[in-house]
């Protein structure tokens, strides 16, 4: 079934959007001389990264080759997270992204949304539409926060709302971060769906319009997703694509000037929430 798209709805509208034999055993890995940090952890967490760059799922030898690890310590890294649940083998004996980890992205997208709130309220007082912040989920993006605009006509967007990637300024602005691959997975996955007569269906195109996002750093949903609407999205950068910030509205005010007085707001609202994404918490090493 399609997904619904954002609405344009009155003011007065109902809104939703949810180490030698003598020393002592230890219990625990040791941690890295003079780091603070404990390596299986973090070759662990490495692993899960990985995965997830790739699209979710992978197999030994991917793994093994794009850490640099052997492939003995990939296994049994990968055997503890399937125990733990963290991590599931395929019929194709290739890996995947587990069911546990669904509870704690849960839990962190939350975070994410309430951590954005205050940037998303300094976007809607500075431009008067509505300013959402989106995260990747799979082939589809979730919404997981918005501030409503200004106007009596104006975007509403239900928190948690999925929506497909090729469709959205939110999407490509996350797929124009990532190698060229890892983003034909992902918009395959959509199927390239067409919302509209202004919706991007053939790859080719779609490889256009992420080129030009790349070049100018943001991207433009002219009506692809819903007709009379557009929005402009920032990714919030970094390794590997976390989330985006939009500014979406009615199209006949939407023009080409709002949006180019807009996007060096959002990448200010893009930058100072990757910098609390980045920032290390109580007890880590700071590198000076």
């Amino acid at each position: 079934m399609a997904e619904d798209g954002p609405h344009l709805r009155p003011v007065t509208a109902t809104v939703r959007r949810q180490a030698g034999s003598e020393m002592p055993r230890q219990t625990e890995p040791a941690p890295e001389r003079g780091s603070g940090r404990v390596q299986s952890v973090e070759r662990t967490f490495e692993l899960l990264e990985a995965m997830s760059d790739l699209g979710g799922t992978a197999g030994l030898s991917q793994l093994a080759a794009r850490l640099g690890l052997p492939l003995p310590t990939i296994h049994r890294l990968v055997r503890t997270l399937v125990d733990l649940g963290y991590v599931r083998q395929q019929p194709s004996r290739e890996y995947a992204l587990g069911p546990r980890l669904m509870r704690l992205g849960e839990h962190a997208s939350r975070l994410l949304g309430t951590w954005a709130m205050p940037y998303l309220r300094d976007l809607v007082d500075e431009i008067g539409e509505s300013a959402n912040l989106a995260m990747l989920d799979g082939d589809h993006v979730v919404y997981t926060a918005q501030v409503p605009g200004t106007h009596s006509m104006r975007m509403f967007t239900e928190v948690g709302r999925r929506a497909q990637v090729h469709c959205t300024a939110v999407g490509k602005a996350m797929l124009a971060l990532m190698p060229r691959e890892q983003a034909d997975v992902i918009v395959r996955g959509s199927a390239m769906t067409p919302q509209t007569s202004h919706t991007i269906v053939t790859l080719d195109a779609f490889h256009a319009e992420l080129a030009r996002i790349r070049e100018t750093g943001y991207s433009v949903d002219n009506e692809e997703q819903e007709i009379g609407v557009r929005c402009v999205a920032v990714a919030v950068p970094g390794r590997a694509p976390r989330a985006a910030f939009s500014i979406s509205g009615p199209s006949p005010r939407m023009t080409d000037a709002l949006i180019h007085r807009a996007v060096p707001l959002l990448r200010r609202a893009a930058e100072g929430v990757a910098g609390e994404l980045d920032e290390p918490g109580p007890g880590s090493a700071r590198v000076g």
